[in-house]
């Protein structure tokens, strides 16, 4: 018998050497909200979070696939914000994914995020960033990626999630613990910049941000919203100190 075993490490073990890459990849290529955009309007969709039932544009009736299937929030309203909050025009890019920095943190895959389930977190463009597809993986399953993403957010937005499943590491960030690779051009308590991929504040997102707070006016108030869940969304932007 062959005394010869074939055997694999750990995944992010095999790739540990290789993610000042990685981080160097994030760091040119991430694109970000820029920090006036997220102090006039954090969060875009109160009243909605991942695994939310979906409803017509009236909020008269849930929506259902072709086997009648109710289909469920996935990604698709985070996603439509931070394109908004971005100024992009059309559709979000092709090979690009909204990553959520404060949501995923189950190394084994097995339980679902409580946070980007939390219409609080959801859609807050401070807690997204816009990669190359290709890299989402790295934002979803290796620790060192996702404390520096949280950091640059922090620093960034000055908010880090007030979620309790986030709460050991918001201590840690708010400390001052700037982790390992952090790239050298993203902003710290001392370093007041902006990562390479801000977007710019144009009149285009002032004018996303007025039509967004338009639309929410206009569900609070109008009663034909049936199933608009009004007393969640005052709630989720009295958190947010967003005054409609």
């Amino acid at each position: 018998m062959d005394s010869e075993q074939f055997s694999i490490p750990d995944g992010l073990t095999e790739i540990h050497h290789e993610l000042p890459l990685v981080i160097a990849m994030i760091e040119r290529t991430a694109r970000w909200v820029h920090p006036r955009a997220f102090r006039a309007l954090p969060i875009w969709c109160p009243d909605t979070a991942r695994g939310r039932p979906r409803f017509d544009a009236k909020w008269s009736h849930q929506l259902v696939n072709g086997r009648d299937v109710p289909k469920v929030e996935e990604n698709i309203r985070a996603a439509k914000a931070l394109v908004e909050a971005m100024g992009i025009p059309g559709k979000k890019p092709s090979n690009w994914t909204v990553c959520h920095i404060w949501g995923y943190d189950d190394e084994a895959f097995a339980a679902s995020s409580n946070i980007v389930k939390d219409p609080h977190f959801y859609s807050c463009v401070g807690n997204m960033v816009l990669l190359p597809t290709p890299l989402k993986g790295f934002t979803d399953a290796v620790p060192e990626i996702k404390k520096i993403l949280r950091t640059c957010a922090y620093y960034l937005y000055g908010w880090a999630c007030e979620h309790g499943d986030a709460r050991a590491q918001v201590e840690k960030i708010r400390a001052g613990d700037i982790p390992d690779g952090y790239p050298k051009q993203w902003p710290t308590a001392t370093r007041q910049t902006l990562p390479k991929g801000t977007a710019p504040f144009t009149p285009r997102v002032e004018a996303a941000i007025a039509k967004r707070r338009r639309e929410i006016a206009e569900r609070l108030k109008e009663d034909s919203y049936l199933n608009y869940p009004r007393n969640e969304v005052r709630d989720v932007l009295s958190f947010w100190n967003v005054e409609i």
